[in-house]
């Protein structure tokens, strides 16, 4: 292994993204303990290597502590709730929080670091599990630069493209503004592909059309299969979009930004969750345009490339195990 990547290596959060995440480093040869609410969750990456821990506070004495949980309230618990991370007379050398979180809440979660002696980096991901299994996970980063530089080794072996943007939490309103492009990018594909099908084109050959175009990009591609075949398993539901619509909103009033466009796919969103799409994926939006057309679509059961393969030896190896 590298001289730089021989730390040791904590991990808290074992979900359907931190799984796919810890096992990247475990597969580079990292040094990695692990901590989840719940253990069966975790015990695959034991498997894998992983030393499995009670608690976080258990994970108090590593080097560099990653976390990836599911809100606010789960980094407070983690972090400072009971048998929390810095509950003990010191915390680890330095927390990276990839966690889509509100920047008020990781603030605190970072003043408390400093109290046990902790740096803190807010490192948020782009992606889901899918996309991080194939190694084009991208990460962006704020907090110390030191702290940046430390971890820059570790995060690179989590995704393709790691960006640093400053201090604080920067990187939160990033990923937020990442996320309000999302929404606002799926509605606009979701009415031009209902817009097309009146007009009696497949949408199969509109997208193949859009993803060939200047207009096309990794995440055209990445969504064509779901709205070709009407597939909407999730990768990130309609209420975790609207959550972030509504944080990027609530940004746009802190630093008086209006944002008309996300306003109105904020109300969107809201009326698809409550057609009972909520916990299906987001780009059920294209289900709601259709309805509002008085069109009921149907899967066209064409064949159709995501665009997801894998661009580094990490993925490889484990499509290759499956």
């Amino acid at each position: 292994m590298p001289e730089e990547r021989t730390k040791r290596l904590g991990w808290i959060g074992a979900g359907r993204m931190g799984v796919v995440l810890a096992d990247r480093l475990l597969r580079s040869g990292c040094d990695v303990a692990v901590y989840n609410r719940t253990r069966a969750k975790a015990e695959p990456l034991e498997a894998a290597g992983a030393t499995l821990v009670d608690a976080p506070i258990d994970l108090a004495d590593r080097d560099i502590v990653l976390t990836m949980v599911a809100s606010t309230q789960d980094l407070l618990a983690v972090t400072d709730g009971p048998n929390g991370l810095f509950t003990g007379r010191k915390g680890p050398g330095l927390l990276v929080d990839c966690s889509t979180v509100a920047s008020e809440g990781s603030e605190q979660v970072r003043r408390r670091a400093t109290q046990v002696g902790t740096r803190m980096l807010a490192a948020p991901v782009s992606g889901n599990p899918k996309v991080a299994k194939t190694g084009r996970l991208s990460l962006v980063a704020s907090g110390p630069r030191d702290a940046f530089d430390e971890a820059r080794p570790y995060l690179e072996i989590l995704g393709r493209a790691v960006t640093y943007v400053g201090d604080g939490e920067t990187a939160r309103l990033v990923k937020i503004a990442h996320n309000l492009l999302l929404g606002v990018v799926t509605q606009c594909l979701a009415e031009i592909t209902v817009l097309a099908e009146r007009g009696g084109v497949a949408r199969s050959d509109l997208l193949a059309f859009i993803n060939d175009s200047v207009m096309g990009s990794t995440f055209s591609r990445y969504k064509t299969p779901a709205f070709v075949n009407l597939d909407f398993h999730p990768t990130f539901t309609s209420r975790l979009l609207r959550k972030d619509l509504e944080l990027g909103l609530e940004a746009g009033r802190r630093l008086d930004v209006p944002l008309p466009v996300t306003a109105a796919v904020h109300q969107i969103v809201t009326a698809l969750i409550g057609s009972g799409h909520g916990d299906e994926d987001f780009a059920t939006l294209l289900l709601l345009e259709a309805a509002g057309a008085g069109m009921e679509l149907e899967p066209e059961r064409v064949p159709v490339d995501d665009g997801l393969h894998p661009i580094d030896d990490l993925a490889r190896d484990a499509m290759r195990e499956k």
